[in-house]
This record gives C-alpha cells, structure tokens and sequence, in this order.
C-alpha cells in the first residue's frame, strides 16, 4: 500500500501559523503550497530568512498585539492598522501614548477576570466533586 501524500496548505495559511505576513516573505515561499512536514521543518530549524521576519518584522497584527500586550481589537480601537517592525513596536512601548495604557489596562482586568472565573470553577467542581465522594 504506498505512503499517503503529505497534506499542504495555501502560503498564507503557512504565514499565519509561523506568525509572518506573506507579503515579506520570500517570492518562492508565496507561489508554491508548503506541507505539514515542509512547515514542521521551518518550525523547528528556520531558514535564515525565516529568522529574519520574526525577529525584526514587519510583524501581522496579531503579533503586534501580542507584544504590545493589547488584543486585536484594542489595535483598531487605537487607531493602528499597519503592520509595524520590531523597532516601531518598542518605540511605541517607550511613547507610551495614551490609547496603549488604556488598552493595555484593558487587558489586564480581562486576564484577572478570566482568572477569577476559572478559579471559582474550579472551586464549585472541587466542592461537587467532594460532596459526590461523601454520598457513596
């Protein structure tokens, strides 16, 4: 019986899950499809390249939020569509304009919440849990 085929993916659903924009990588990277063992290759010993774009960008919005410590949507709240480089990202961090404090104040008290919720969940199901081992 011979060997399935290595499943591909379309460059930009590849870009998104090594966390580049398409548009900076490489001409070949964007024409041809990459494989799930082409991808797990790039992964775990990336081309220089590769290298490269993560480390200095340009960066897609979900790694500027993340590294701006704000959520997506606190990026278009600020007004900020571009796709920004490592360097516009830490000028930023040393600005500090007044829609990042805010969003990023914002994120935190939603961080606590979420901690907060599941920290009762695990309460109630440690008290369920316990009430169900005294009734046997």
């Amino acid at each position: 019986m011979p060997q399935p085929s290595d499943q591909t993916m379309k460059p930009a659903t590849a870009a998104k899950k090594l966390g580049i924009l398409l548009s900076a990588a490489p001409a070949e990277f964007q024409e041809g499809e990459v494989s799930r063992s082409e991808l797990n290759a790039l992964l775990t010993d990336p081309p220089e390249w590769l290298a490269e774009l993560k480390r200095n960008g340009p960066h897609p919005r979900p790694v500027v939020a993340a590294r701006l410590g704000v959520s997506i949507a606190g990026l278009a709240r600020g007004g900020l569509d571009a796709d920004l480089t490592t360097e516009e990202i830490k000028q930023m961090l040393v600005e500090m304009p007044a829609w990042l404090v805010t969003e990023r104040a914002t994120q935190a008290a939603v961080r606590d919440e979420n901690a907060r919720v599941k920290f009762e969940r695990a309460a109630k199901a440690e008290a369920r849990a316990k009430r169900e081992r005294s009734a046997r």
